[in-house]
């Protein structure tokens, strides 16, 4: 057994990224400049999009998504159940109402079936927020279709999603063909496969981006940068009521040698996932991720879902016997219908959301980083098969 506890999701940080923030701190300037715009142009080509904003979160992407697409007060936004609670804070910070729906039961995404109900319910909507659970993309194409039909919004909850790819595009660029306003939020949080410690992006056309920039850094026609250059001037404008939601060149520093090396650890992350298959795929008490064919996904998470039926062990006390054995091991995640404000403020019960609420009580994610060593993988591998042999079924008797 372990001696020393294997950290569930640890960064992989290396020579370049701590060079890059050395450079960064000699260079004179450390906050949004010449580094995060650069790190926003690397990203958008990266990925394919038509523009991008670097932010200090995903949430906060989100939020100046929401702003600048004007959605407010006696407006609503479908999204899902299972996800962060960030995804659907944001909506409220708006004043906009939530409008939750169940998922698929193999991804976990968001059912677009109930999404074309939900728009159909409620004439307040105005956006669909799907998030990429997992890494692994929603099933956007119907999504797209009903916001065409409906004149809605599209905002990409892509915090787990980057690099996944849908069909023949990766996840933030603009999808061809779809007439409505599109923006991805992504996330480098440290736990992400691309971190900046704190920090995020946001992709779109290049209009409701520049508009989304203006609320990132408090409504104001000309960040800090721009002002203190030796060509600059120290006049500006407040235009909008904004936030403080910038990205330091600190953080863009770190992103801009991660982003070099995203592939590699992509390549790591993938070769975690076939052995975690190919040891768990055999043993009928679990159940291993789905990839649909269509995707590649950017594989954030390793959820290990447990048939119950098969085993005599609850969710919570295998991951005690993880923990046990010095194995880090989480829930991803506690869906939004069951916390107390979401369940008072709009009434949501367990019922209403019954594949979420089933898968929920039965997956946990397993360690996934490139910074785990071969050896770290095999010391989940032997923990996670040695609960699974310890914890049979128990027999029911027949009175």
């Amino acid at each position: 057994m372990r001696t020393e506890f294997l950290n569930f999701a640890p960064p992989l940080i290396g020579d370049e990224e701590i060079a890059e923030v050395v450079s960064t701190l000699r260079g004179g300037w450390i906050t949004t400049g010449d580094r995060a715009h650069e790190f926003e142009e690397k990203f958008r080509d990266h990925v394919g999009a038509q523009a991008a904003l670097a932010v200090n979160s995903a949430t906060a992407a989100m939020h100046v998504a929401l702003a600048a697409l004007g959605i407010g007060e006696g407006d609503a936004v479908v999204s899902t159940t299972m996800t962060f609670a960030s995804t659907i804070h944001v909506i409220e910070h708006q004043r906009a109402r939530p409008v939750l729906v169940d998922v698929e039961p193999d991804t976990l995404n968001l059912d677009p079936d109930q999404v074309e109900d939900a728009v159909r319910r409620v004439p307040e909507v105005k956006a669909i927020l799907p998030v990429h659970l997992y890494g692994h993309p929603a099933d956007m194409n119907p999504i797209y279709d009903i916001a065409h039909r409906h004149g809605l919004a599209v905002i990409e909850d892509a915090a787990h999603s980057l690099p996944a790819w849908y069909h023949d595009r990766m996840i933030g660029a603009a999808p061809p063909g779809f007439d409505q306003p599109n923006l991805a939020a992504f996330s480098f949080y440290a736990t992400k496969n691309l971190t900046t410690g704190e920090g995020g992006m946001l992709t779109g056309p290049p209009a409701l981006v520049e508009q989304a920039r203006m609320w990132s850094l408090h409504g104001m026609s000309r960040d800090a940068y721009d002002r203190y250059k030796s060509d600059g001037s120290w006049k500006y404008d407040v235009v909008l009521p904004g936030f403080k939601y910038n990205m330091a060149d600190l953080q863009a520093a770190i992103g801009l040698r991660q982003l070099d090396r995203l592939d590699a650890m992509q390549r790591r992350r993938r070769d975690i996932v076939a052995r975690y298959d190919d040891a768990f795929g055999p043993l009928k008490q679990l159940e291993t991720p789905y990839e649909r064919p269509h995707v590649r996904s950017a594989w954030h998470i390793y959820l290990l879902r447990l048939r119950r039926e098969r085993l005599g062990i609850k969710r919570d006390d295998f991951i005690a016997e993880l923990k046990k054995r010095n194995i880090g091991a989480s829930v991803h995640f506690i869906p939004i219908h069951l916390h107390s404000y979401y369940r008072h403020r709009y009434g949501l019960r367990p019922a209403d959301y019954p594949v979420a609420q089933r898968e929920y009580e039965r997956m946990l994610s397993l360690p996934l980083s490139p910074a785990h060593s071969d050896e770290d993988i095999d010391d989940v591998i032997q923990a996670v098969s040695e609960i699974v042999r310890a914890h049979p079924a128990r027999m029911r008797t027949v009175a």
